[in-house]
């Protein structure tokens, strides 16, 4: 049976410029740099920079008649004064009081990247191997991961070099080769697991004692040194827990990826530039955009006069309408963008803004705990924003505070109820927490649920697995793992 119903459904469609300003946005300062420089190449109606004071007075007091060019010009109708009018913003700077001044410093700061790779490949340049050894070794180095680690097994690397490389050789000699390569720098590097990391860096140092002992326990009890069993470490190795304790000092002193501090391969460490600037001035804050944000653009005086050259024609072709048309689109694009530029500059100071006066005790003094609950609806509301507009803003953003670089969305915490009834932020309770673990005697860590204890007695009612998924949020180990001699 064929049934007949209506459905009616309420829908909201972006607009492709409404998409496009969500992603301006979105976009913190550097990326933007970027932007704005991919719209200069891309849009000749749109330049930087201030324009010259000589505009076109005589032209924006001139009124065009639309209707004279009817004949030759049967498209839609282009008024140009709407792209010559002084009140269009042809010439448009966003610069106030609320800007820091770095408009000079436009250089973008990054951390120059060595290829990984390519780091231990020069020093393989240094070492006697022969034709099939050298290729067993590039393939090696090319297996080395960005921690500085070999992570496949070497039966498959073997299976590779023969189909890939035609290379057949037993997996001893891969092993034999291996060793050439754990020998270059950093040390540790090409490890296959994180014990023969650590083992082949205490090779690499000077013999001693607790050197010596660190090695044996490194390779004989890794799994009880792990798990912190000392007792069991000081009866396996008889000796005694100040021998084991100088023993684990030497053992902390070395790189689990001996990879990280190199940039990766060919990947670009970029430097944070902060979005924002919250300074605090007579007992008062203060908050600044960064200027980089505040670029000076204009329309094109060149694409004006063109429109000019074309309303004082008398006689107007077809390839002149054309024209006419491909500038009226740089044009509209151009004015776009200028206007896109300063609601997001608006939007981004709002909204900081907002956070700031909200989170004010927090800003006044740098304690944590005195941030207070807050979720991208608190701000939304007050400013009367989408709250997806909110989290664009806060999710990339970074502001330069007196405490330090802090990414907005850091400021944001889920809220629950202390003993009084009271919000409070999960954040404050997270810093307590954390102090709560540092002050603890290390040899005798505080369980989960005794933390729960010691938060219930501060007045926060959390419970044992509260307490255990807080701890790990802050990158905190269970007790055992804390434990120290």
């Amino acid at each position: 049976m064929l049934k007949q119903h209506l459905q009616f459904k309420l829908s909201q469609k972006l607009s492709p410029q409404q998409i496009q300003l969500m992603k301006l946005i979105q976009l913190p300062t550097q990326a933007f740099e970027q932007r704005l420089k991919q719209e200069l190449e891309e849009n000749p109606a749109l330049e930087s920079g201030k324009e010259e004071s000589d505009a076109l007075d005589d032209v924006y007091e001139d009124t065009y008649d639309d209707s004279a060019d009817s004949e030759n010009i049967d498209t839609e109708e282009i008024n140009i004064d709407d792209y010559l009018s002084d009140d269009e913003i042809p010439d448009y700077r966003t610069q106030a009081n609320n800007y820091s001044a770095e408009d000079d410093d436009k250089s973008v700061p990054y951390a120059a990247g060595t290829s990984f790779n390519q780091y231990l490949l020069n020093q393989l340049n240094t070492v006697y191997l022969d034709d099939q050894e050298w290729a067993i070794a590039e393939f090696l180095v090319g297996s080395v991961d960005e921690s500085g680690y070999i992570r496949r097994p070497l039966t498959d690397i073997m299976d590779d070099l023969a189909f890939t490389q035609n290379i057949y050789v037993e997996e001893e000699k891969i092993e034999q080769v291996l060793k050439i390569v754990q020998d270059l720098d950093p040390p540790g590097v090409a490890a296959r697991s994180l014990d023969e990391c650590l083992i082949i860096q205490l090779k690499r140092k000077s013999q001693k004692p607790s050197i010596e002992l660190a090695t044996s326990i490194l390779e004989k009890s890794f799994d009880h040194f792990t798990k912190k069993h000392y007792s069991k470490l000081v009866q396996k190795h008889h000796i005694t827990e100040e021998q084991l304790k100088d023993a684990i000092s030497e053992i902390e002193k070395l790189n689990p990826k001996p990879g990280g501090s190199y940039s990766g391969n060919t990947r670009m460490i970029e430097h944070i530039v902060p979005d924002f600037s919250i300074k605090i001035v007579d007992g008062e804050l203060e908050l600044s955009l960064n200027g980089r944000n505040a670029p000076e653009l204009h329309v094109s005086k060149d694409y004006s006069n063109m429109l000019e050259g074309y309303k004082n024609a008398k006689e107007k072709s077809k390839s002149q309408k054309d024209t006419v048309m491909f500038i009226k689109q740089k044009l509209d694009a151009a004015k776009w963008f200028i206007d896109a530029i300063k609601q997001r500059q608006q939007t981004l100071f709002v909204t900081m803004s907002t956070i700031m006066e909200y989170q004010k005790e927090y800003f006044m003094t740098g304690d944590e705990r005195k941030l207070r609950p807050m979720i991208l609806k608190d701000i939304a509301d007050k400013i009367d924003m989408d709250v997806s507009t909110v989290s664009r803003v806060a999710n990339s953003k970074y502001v330069d505070t007196p405490y330090g670089t802090k990414l907005i969305k850091d400021f944001f915490s889920e809220s629950m109820k202390n003993e009084q009834g009271e919000d409070v932020s999960t954040k404050e309770i997270k810093k307590i927490l954390e102090t709560v673990i540092r002050d603890e005697e290390k040899k005798k860590p505080l369980t989960d649920a005794k933390l729960a204890t010691i938060l219930k007695d501060r007045g926060y009612p959390i419970a044992r697995r509260t307490v255990a998924k807080y701890r790990e949020q802050l990158g905190i180990p269970v007790a055992r793992l804390r434990k120290e001699i």
